[in-house]
């Protein structure tokens, strides 16, 4: 059988298949996974014939009319070059790199493409998601939660998308953890556009991961499958905030139906972002009130502390059993509007221009300073011009 070389490693010609099969529109995990039992390989299924295949009574007439209409026009080594020019790996459940949480799910992506890394310590992951209009109380909840758990060497999931998924992702970053976005689209394009940096970052410290292949866009019908991918990769989800129809609310439903442990964090009943998690709250979902309820749960509450980066511009790192108080005298701030803007952080997320009023400094000033405390890895910029006091130090 002919070899092809990937990433410096010969593979059988057969990842060409799986490739071709899924680039065929109709033919998803459960056909492709019978395809492949009737033919006894993905390479036989490939080139079965169409009477082969009609015998076989797997494809209905719009997928068997979708394969037959492919093969000829698609060159599957090309394929596998415009991937390798990429940088993303091709994983089939064949693989032994292929997740092993997400291997299990009746419904397990037979092709899974990868950019970045995926590592054997990804096997512990929890999902954070929420909704895309986020209040800074979410964002703030959500900022905190996820990096203690990612001080702990939780690797974060989430879907890159706005709001509580873009938190959570920056989060896990900047406490120096992995994270992994899932995307409902070829790896070939970032949705939402506006994140493309941000998935460049998570691919120097995790992975983008879709089922989609090349040139697959962000359509409505592949929000719901990938969801199923965000709970498959972990031992359980956290819903920080969710509307009535949130489709992190779908994303609880599949857990469940996975296996998967769901959490919810508790809102304002008045506020609609927290109608679906005081939802799940009420109808059996397990509380979140910090990072210590996820992992007492899961039973992962002494596992080893991931090493934090080391601190830079004189901001002293100590433990982080250090109250709040303890780390205030540590911290070597520059000027007044500093200090001022610490101490109002330290008990919630505030606007600047809240901010700007209540130092009574120009906006201008306090943006500057705000930033430089950005820098200093003492404040965190949670969403548009809204900051929080970073739990990191």
């Amino acid at each position: 059988m002919r070899k092809v070389t990937w990433y410096g490693v010969s593979l059988s010609s057969e990842l060409r298949y799986w490739v071709g099969f899924n680039k065929t529109k109709g033919i998803g995990p459960v056909r492709l996974r019978a395809l492949v039992e009737h033919f006894g390989s993905v390479q036989t299924a490939w080139a079965a014939s169409p009477a082969a295949l009609r015998a076989a009574n797997i494809l209905d007439d719009r997928s068997l009319y979708s394969l037959l209409h492919t093969r000829p026009t698609l060159d599957l080594d090309t394929e596998l070059r415009k991937l390798d020019a990429l940088h993303i790996r091709v994983l089939t459940l064949d693989d032994t790199d292929y997740p092993a949480a997400l291997r299990k799910i009746m419904d397990a992506p037979p092709v899974l493409y990868v950019r970045g890394t995926l590592l054997e310590a990804d096997q512990l992951a929890i999902a954070v998601v929420g909704t895309r209009r986020a209040t800074t109380y979410g964002k703030a909840t959500s900022h905190a939660i996820v990096s203690a758990l990612a001080n702990q060497g939780i690797t974060i999931v989430s879907g890159l998308a706005y709001g509580i998924d873009a938190v959570a992702h920056q989060a896990a970053l900047e406490a120096g953890g992995r994270t992994i976005a899932v995307l409902p689209c070829g790896l070939d394009t970032i949705y939402p556009p506006e994140h493309k940096a941000l998935a460049q970052r998570i691919c120097e410290q995790g992975a983008l991961v879709s089922e989609n292949p090349l040139g697959e866009d962000a359509e409505r019908i592949h929000f719901v499958p990938r969801n199923r991918i965000i709970s498959g990769l972990c031992a359980g989800v956290v819903v920080v905030e969710a509307g009535e129809k949130s489709g992190s609310l779908i994303t609880a439903d599949l857990a469940l139906d996975q296996g998967r442990d769901v959490f919810a964090v508790p809102g304002n009943i008045q506020s609609q972002a927290s109608q679906g998690t005081n939802r799940l709250i009420q109808n059996g979902a397990k509380v979140v009130l910090s990072a210590a309820d996820v992992l007492d749960e899961l039973n992962i509450a002494s596992h080893p502390v991931r090493p934090r980066p080391r601190a830079t511009s004189g901001v002293a790192i100590e433990e982080p059993s250090r109250t709040a108080m303890d780390v205030d005298a540590m911290i070597e701030v520059d000027d007044a509007t500093e200090a001022a803007l610490l101490r109002l952080l330290a008990t919630e997320p505030r606007h600047l221009d809240d901010l700007a009023l209540a130092v009574n400094v120009p906006i201008g000033k306090v943006a500057a300073a705000l930033s430089t405390l950005t820098l200093k890895g003492l404040v965190t910029e949670i969403g548009v011009r809204e900051y929080a006091r970073s739990t990191s130090p």
